[in-house]
């Protein structure tokens, strides 16, 4: 059975912020946004905030979002952290996790409905990105302790079989496309008890696998564009977030709904 939530504060990274799944102004939309469109739809009165900004890890996150909420205490709080922490050269996932289970304690003393997320299995990706998946499913079952001590639900993004497809994925390989947001958003709605028009486990149309050669073309522009630079980046100590802010920074009306 649905609970009407009348306010919604979106916490998180790029996943929640809407990387790669841009407007056509540029502006990220993601599954958060996608969500919150349609419960303004069904709901009068409905706000809501999205505090996520691209490449937080979860102290940063805790220190600028969670006091947020606390101060404004909605009705639904979505929290998805520690996955830059996750994929960085060096992650204590027991240390970790015991950070994200006092912060989802703070949430969820708000009296907020919170939703958490697993991460993403990454079986069938490139073998560089692959390394990280017995990390991610360590992290995946603290967070699931997390959760039910704390009596709040899991969204399984890693049993999102549609999601381990390289289709789901946009160029970089780190962020989901507009399809994979959309259904993000549908087991999103599904978790909170909200009719949906449309199956997120709909299989992906069928298509031609690429030649081996092509593969390999594809690859190694993969890790020219995207791999390269942001090693540089963690090299030199630079931040992505320095020159970003979060979209919707306060708790209102949702306008410009796309």
């Amino acid at each position: 059975m649905a609970v009407h939530h009348r306010s919604y504060i979106a916490i998180g990274d790029s996943f929640t912020e809407g990387l790669d799944d841009f407007t056509d102004d540029g502006s990220p939309r993601g599954w958060a946004d996608r969500v919150a469109e349609v419960l303004a739809e069904r709901h009068p009165g409905f706000e809501y905030a999205n505090l996520a900004v691209r490449g937080k890890v979860l102290d940063q996150i805790v220190a600028d979002q969670v006091p947020v909420a606390e101060k404004v205490r909605p009705e639904l709080i979505t929290f998805c952290a520690g996955g830059n922490d996750v994929i960085g050269f060096a992650c204590d996932t027991d240390d970790l996790a015991a950070r994200f289970d006092a912060a989802l304690g703070r949430l969820v003393a708000t009296g907020a409905d919170v939703l958490i997320f697993t991460g993403f299995d990454l079986g069938r990706m490139h073998p560089f990105i692959r390394r990280l998946r017995g990390r991610i499913a360590c992290f995946n079952e603290l967070m699931r302790a997390s959760a039910e001590r704390h009596g709040c639900r899991v969204v399984d993004l890693w049993a999102m079989d549609t999601l381990a497809d390289p289709r789901a994925w946009a160029s970089d390989r780190l962020h989901l496309n507009p399809d994979a947001h959309e259904r993000v958003a549908l087991r999103v709605l599904e978790a909170l008890g909200e009719p949906v028009d449309a199956d997120w486990r709909t299989p992906w149309p069928a298509g031609e696998p690429a030649p081996w050669v092509a593969r390999q073309r594809e690859d190694l522009r993969w890790v020219r564009r995207h791999v390269m630079p942001y090693l540089g980046k963690r090299l030199r100590g630079e931040q992505v977030w320095d020159d970003y802010r979060p979209k919707r920074p306060e708790l209102g009306p949702l306008t410009g709904a796309r």
